[in-house]
């Protein structure tokens, strides 16, 4: 079953084929294609669809729902939907525009990447610049009038686009994993730092070489991993020095330093006063 109120600019373009034997022996083929200027009300809904649709925003935006789930669709955002089970889309509230390429396209090479485009059956935009996707539906439109010799073309121009999104979103996801990882080393750092830490005990906790781990860590908190326990310890040394009576001696040990004058020279150098010099400054009533 299929509703819709297709409220669109008459310069949209409607591109249909029926997909003959050549075009299904191909992993990548498609059977509709546009490019819709939908007004503010522009929508569609239907119960179910034996084909992907993959939609590409040029401006405005597009709302897609889909199995309880609800995504907008700004421009420079691509998505792939699995129209095989109930799904709705229109111009985005409060948007009075939603300019947009879509496809319906479908085979082997559609469903296999599909499983990387909709992670446990997700909804998931990537973002894609407009320079390498728009020659791409250009492409795929211009071969569409060469009838059965143009599927080759097309099949190849899907492959690209299909591409292209999920080499984005596997890059985001790798961005998520990175700072992940590099996070739980800095909660380590903030757990141990009174123990006598090392590189390769952070290195022990990750699952990358020494050098791009040094390279995220300085990427993600902006300082190498000794900087940043040493600013550990002296925060707490600082803590300790204006809430407690202990000497400096006891406080050195125990913020992780192993000798009073290493403590001291490293305190001094990152806070510009001894630490005898911070607690008396620190210590000193305001004067009114």
């Amino acid at each position: 079953m299929l509703t819709y109120n297709m409220d669109v600019e008459e310069r949209s373009t409607w591109l249909r084929a029926t997909p003959g034997a050549a075009a299904l022996a191909q992993p990548f083929y498609c059977t509709e294609a546009g490019n819709f200027y939908g007004r503010a009300h522009f929508a569609t809904a239907r119960t179910d669809k034996e084909s992907y649709l993959l939609f590409y925003t040029l401006s405005g935006s597009g709302l897609i729902e889909q199995n309880d789930q609800r995504v907008e669709l700004p421009a420079g955002s691509a998505l792939l939907l699995n129209c095989r089970t109930p799904q709705s889309y229109c111009t985005a509230p409060g948007q009075d525009h939603w300019h947009h390429y879509w496809a319906h396209l479908d085979g082997a090479g559609v469903a296999n990447l599909a499983e990387v485009l909709q992670p446990q059956g997700r909804l998931s935009p990537v973002t894609v610049s407009r320079l390498e996707m728009q020659p791409l539906f250009e492409s795929l439109a211009a071969e569409w009038e060469h009838g059965a010799a143009a599927q080759i073309e097309i099949c190849l121009a899907l492959h690209r686009m299909l591409a292209l999104m999920a080499r984005q979103l596997l890059a985001g996801d790798e961005s998520r994993s990175n700072r992940t990882l590099i996070e739980q080393a800095a909660e380590y750092i903030r757990q141990h730092y009174a123990e006598p830490l090392s590189l390769d005990s952070l290195l022990a906790q990750t699952p990358v070489s020494k050098s791009w781990f040094l390279r995220l860590f300085r990427q993600y908190m902006g300082t190498t991993p000794y900087n940043f326990l040493l600013s550990t310890r002296i925060t707490r040394a600082k803590e300790l020095l204006v809430l407690t009576d202990f000497s400096v001696c006891e406080i050195a040990h125990q913020v992780g330093f192993g000798d009073e004058s290493n403590f001291s020279t490293r305190f001094t150098a990152m806070v510009g006063q001894s630490p005898q010099q911070y607690r008396k400054s620190a210590m000193k009533p305001a004067e009114n």
